[in-house]
């Protein structure tokens, strides 16, 4: 039995990631900013599951949270950085503060969680951190160019953490899922107040107003659930774990159109050596 701490439990994935840890006979800390909205998990899982007001744009609270956590349930084993939410906008478009807020929810709340958890697993030389980020960061479709940025901050933050932590007995990965039926793509979907018309044709699709997405994706949240812990509890975690078709088949196309640019331009990338 292991105890994972998950933030951004109230809807989407994460509460599907706290219903499948605690199916499975683990504790499950489930945490969103509104308790209330955690606390029937607890009450339904009273032996293995704790709920906590967890905001991860508060030092304190994180800190609070995980100290909690080790002393009602146990040492985390298993830190699950979910808690997050998009932000649509053509770059020109973009407000500085709902721009700041959101880079430090999805950036600097993950390295606030693992730096309160990293001590304990350290100490254990034991330990998993799963970071979920987005196809979003391959992509990086027009209109959503500061959330694929906040993700490929995380997806590069969490390559070195794991070439860190991997000879303490510490596994860390990213999970990039593509679109699953929760409610990203509605009520959780942040965008920009004003755009600008001359974006209408590229940002302004993707604005909530023109989306006919939200609830026709393909993904399962219970089935990614599902995949998670397979990921998490084998013999070799990977590095990335691509959640749906539309994710598996995006990443392949951006390697393909990365690969197919570095090679026109490999012999210019070549030509900036010192000569011999």
């Amino acid at each position: 039995m292991a105890t994972w701490l998950i933030t951004g439990c109230s809807t989407g994935l994460g509460r599907s990631f706290a219903g499948a840890v605690l199916a499975h006979g683990h504790n499950a800390v489930v945490t969103a900013r509104d308790v209330t909205k955690v606390e029937d998990i607890a009450r339904d899982h009273p032996d293995s599951a704790l709920a906590l007001a967890l905001d991860v744009t508060d030092d304190a609270q994180v800190t609070a949270a995980v100290r909690a956590a080790e002393d009602r349930i146990g040492a985390v084993d298993v830190l699950v950085n979910n808690a997050g939410y998009g932000y649509r906008a053509a770059v020109e478009e973009g407000e500085e503060g709902p721009v700041q807020t959101l880079f430090d929810t999805h950036v600097f709340g993950t390295v606030r969680t693992i730096k309160a958890v990293l001590p304990g697993m350290r100490g254990r030389r034991s330990g998993t951190i799963v970071n979920i980020s987005s196809i979003g960061a391959r992509i990086s479709p027009a209109g959503s160019g500061y959330y694929a940025a906040v993700k490929a901050a995380m997806e590069a933050l969490t390559l070195s953490l794991r070439a860190e932590v991997a000879p303490l007995g510490i596994t860390a990965m990213v999970v990039e899922p593509g679109g699953f039926r929760t409610d990203f793509a509605g009520r959780s979907l942040t965008q920009s107040a004003e755009p600008i018309a001359d974006y209408a044709e590229t940002a302004g699709r993707r604005r909530k107003e023109h989306d006919t997405v939200h609830g026709t994706q393909k993904g399962d949240p219970a089935k990614a659930a599902e995949a998670l812990i397979t990921a998490v509890e084998s013999d070799e975690p990977p590095f990335m774990l691509l959640l749906g078709n539309d994710a598996s088949d995006g990443f392949r196309s951006a390697l393909d159109a990365l690969r197919a640019d570095a090679d026109t331009w490999e012999a210019v990338s070549r030509s900036t050596d010192f000569d011999d």
